[in-house]
């Protein structure tokens, strides 16, 4: 694991995906103590965000489409109300910041790098549900001006959260790289729609919305595992994970780390016995650890 201002010492490889976990008061009747190996909460920007009109979710076969529009307290009412709760956790926390511009991503880090508990930020580049979500994550000249900008303000460690709504996501996460970045997380949402045919109308409040769960899992697993071979920075996967055997697929894919998000509607507090069972999945095969399993797809291309 790649450390800079401090170590990310981590139980395990599982994480939250961002905008499943809220800011955690959701979560404490489920969670106990080790569960994730570090946090992701919900997207931060340096002003609040209503979000998008309702409704704002919809099921689809195998998936989830939504267009929350990263609506958020903002910066202060997050350093001031909602960090001290995720500190409960006793977990890293990682910070996912959004913004229009380069200014409003250097807002949120150069105010939140030195606080307790904040081990690192996750850059939002990738969400499909508002105007200027894609801005930095569709060019790679613009994810790498991104990245190295806020590389230059904090020594804190960096993960770049990619889009699949790209034609070459290595491309993007080479870029990323290239400017500095420590992990890439991998996949965001893929944007879809449903329609009611009576109507005519959206499901959701707007016209296109980010499909999430079982649904992307074969794409994202292919994304990880073609990233992996790309980059020599870790890799955190996304996309899918409903049980620990997904979680040991994204390991051999490629990745180091997982993230695991539209599972968690269904079951929060899933991650108790997923520990175990991974651990028990291990030993049935002789694998020692997690690393001896790591890109061992790769080995076989």
């Amino acid at each position: 694991m790649p450390t800079r201002r401090g170590e990310w010492r981590l139980p395990h490889p599982i994480l939250p995906a961002s905008g499943t976990f809220g800011y955690g008061e959701e979560f404490e009747p489920f969670i106990a103590p080790g569960s994730f190996a570090a946090i992701v909460p919900k997207s931060i920007s340096p002003e609040p965000r209503k979000g998008n009109p309702p409704p704002r979710c919809v099921e689809t076969p195998a998936g989830l489409l939504n267009s929350i529009g990263l609506q958020n307290p903002g910066l202060e009412a997050f350093r001031s109300r909602y960090l001290p709760m995720l500190r409960r956790y006793g977990a890293p926390i990682v910070v996912n910041v959004v913004g229009r511009t380069i200014e409003d991503y250097l807002r949120v880090v150069e105010a939140l790098h030195e606080e307790e508990g904040v081990a690192g930020f996750e850059l939002n580049i990738s969400c499909p549900n508002v105007t200027e979500g894609l801005r930095f994550g569709l060019d790679p000249v613009a994810t790498a001006s991104l990245v190295a900008a806020v590389r230059e303000r904090t020594d804190s460690i960096l993960v770049a959260k990619l889009t699949p709504n790209v034609t070459d996501i290595v491309e993007q996460a080479r870029a990323a790289e290239g400017a500095g970045a420590d992990i890439v997380s991998l996949v965001n949402t893929f944007r879809g729609m449903a329609i009611d045919w009576r109507t005519g109308r959206s499901r959701i409040g707007t016209p296109t919305g980010g499909l999430s769960g079982p649904a992307i899992r074969p794409i994202a697993l292919r994304m990880v595992y073609e990233v992996a071979a790309g980059v020599r920075i870790p890799v955190c996967g996304i996309g899918g994970i409903c049980e620990p055997e997904h979680v040991l697929d994204f390991i051999a894919a490629g990745a180091t780390l997982v993230q695991v998000g539209t599972h968690l509607y269904r079951d929060p507090a899933c991650l108790t016995g997923w520990l175990t069972r991974l651990k028990d999945l291990l030993a049935a095969e002789g694998i020692a650890t997690l690393a001896s399993l790591r890109g061992r797809a790769q080995q076989k291309r």
